[in-house]
């Protein structure tokens, strides 16, 4: 199962996206960010150092 980011949680920082390492988190128009499901391998490092916990397993 791969982790979504709650958008109402995100504050648009993009601390996420430099730590995924397979490049499945991306921003979209709102400014908010998104991860790819089909690209998330599941290892949590966007939730280890989102400084809201907007990432959820």
């Amino acid at each position: 199962m791969a982790y979504t980011i709650d958008k109402e949680t995100c504050i648009g920082c993009g601390t996420c996206e430099g730590e995924c390492p397979v490049g499945a988190i991306s921003v979209s128009d709102d400014g908010k960010y998104v991860i790819d499901p089909d690209t998330c391998i599941d290892c949590g490092a966007c939730a280890s150092v989102c400084p809201v916990d907007a990432p959820k397993a």
